[in-house]
């Protein structure tokens, strides 16, 4: 798990991109310190630096 911005990401997890809306809603494939792998509707898997980019939880 990676806390950031007070939140925790775990694998399983939603959550939205905040620079690329049109991503869609992503689920979080795996943590690895700072490495965030997320698997987004409309752009596949990406890698994300946690440290550059905070993932906002998706809405229930």
């Amino acid at each position: 798990m990676q806390r950031r911005g007070g939140s925790m990401l775990e694998p399983g997890q939603w959550v939205r991109h905040p620079a690329q809306p049109d991503w869609g809603e992503g689920q979080v494939q795996s943590v690895v310190a700072e490495r965030v792998t997320v698997n987004f509707e409309h752009a596949g898997k990406v890698l994300i630096n946690a440290r550059l980019v905070t993932l906002e939880p998706a809405a229930d």
